[in-house]
Order: structure tokens, then sequence, then C-alpha cells
């Protein structure tokens, strides 16, 4: 009995084993097949590249202005409307929210996503950014509120989307956005992001905040009054 039993310990543990190694190979398999499908939709989908050949090297993307900013008992609370524009037309407003921050110091995070040379066929390079959070000087960047839903298209992007189908459409912008998670995972496919592109200003009533962008792919502000 004392063998018998033995024995199905020892066959219980190497069936353990084999079910631990298949799961491993399976998300092995798993990971491979996407990046397999990631590289199909960057480098066989010539609509796909052709569209993002055809970013422009922006300047003006958009812009913050503060609504209302009051201080009551030694706190200052600043509430702003930040709006992204259309790229062919600035004065049509593509994304439009209002956020209520402590303090007068806001952060702007931006996630810059690079096509290397090969990948646009042109001769230079072009990118891409993705707001992803605004936050207070007194936030914890992870606590911050999110500007671009994570994981969904842009609209400022929507000429990219039109070019794949729904399921590629979200597969592409999954992958993506998950670039902030690890910068170098898709740089063999023509890929390279890089992100904590963090614009910040003490920002005051009357004046508009206009974010521009310039062709490496950094956010820097400009300043004008409200007219």
């Amino acid at each position: 009995m004392k063998t018998s039993y033995l024995a199905l310990v020892k066959n219980l543990f190497a069936l353990g084993l084999l079910i631990a190694a298949g799961g491993g190979g399976y998300v092995l398999w798993r990971q491979f097949t996407v990046d397999e499908q990631v590289e199909q939709l960057l480098f066989k989908n010539a609509e796909l590249r052709e569209a993002i050949a055809n970013l422009t090297e922006e300047t003006r993307i958009g812009y913050a202005k503060v609504l209302e900013q009051h201080t009551h008992n030694g706190q200052t609370r600043t509430r702003l409307l930040f709006v992204e524009t259309d790229p062919d037309d600035m004065t049509r407003r593509v994304l439009e929210k209002e956020f209520d921050i402590e303090g007068d110091v806001v952060h702007f995070d931006a996630l810059i996503v690079k096509f290397t040379t090969p990948m646009v066929m042109e001769g230079r390079q072009k990118a891409m950014y993705l707001w992803r959070r605004v936050y207070g000087e007194k936030m914890r960047p992870e606590d911050g509120f999110a500007i671009h839903t994570p994981h969904s298209e842009p609209a400022r992007y929507r000429a990219i989307g039109e070019k794949l189908s729904l399921a590629q459409r979200e597969q592409f912008w999954d992958e993506i956005w998950q670039l902030a998670n690890d910068p170098t995972r898709l740089e063999p496919m023509g890929i390279k992001a890089v992100f904590g592109n963090v614009v910040y200003k003490r920002l005051q009533p009357g004046l508009i905040y206009i974010f521009n962008i310039d062709a490496g792919g950094a956010i820097y502000p400009e300043i004008i009054p409200e007219l």
C-alpha cells in the first residue's frame, strides 16, 4: 500500500510539472503569435504604412487655459480646460476635458512614439503622441487624471485607424499603448517609444498655454494672452 501511495504522489507531481510546462509554453506561443500579428500589420499593411508616413510634422496640437482659480485657507485650486485640436484645422476640437487640480502647477504627461526611417520609408523619422494624464504637483503621477482613454484610438489619429479593420485597429492601439510599460518591445519592428515627456507650468488666469510638438517628438508650451 505504501509503495502504491508513493507511486501516486510521483505521478501527481509529474503531472503537475507537465501542466506547468504546458502553461509556460502556451504563454510563449501566445506572445509569439501577438508579435507576429503586429509585425504583419506594420510591415505588410501598405495602407497603414502610408498613413504613418503621412503623419505631418506638427507644431500646434492643442491648448489649455484656466477656467477658475481660487485660494481658500491657503489652499489653491485650479479648474482648467484642456483641448486637443484637429491636425488639419486647429479651430476644430477633437477632445475637450475639464480638470480640477489642487495647486497652480500642473503637469501634462505624454507618451511619444517614434517610427524609424525604415518604417516610414521617407528617409525621416516620424512621431506621434498620446496624452496620458494631467496632475498637480501635490499628486502622485499615477493618481493623475487620464486625458486619452488608455488602449483606445485618439480622435486625432483617426486617419490611421481608417486603414485597419476593427480588430486590427484595436490590436494596433493596444500594442502602441503597451509601449508605456515596455518602451523597447517593438523596436525590432521599426518603432521606439520615449515616454515621460512631461510639460509642467504654473498656470494663471487670462493666459492660453498652447502645446507644440517638434520634429523630434518633444512637446513644449507657448504662452499667449487670452483675447
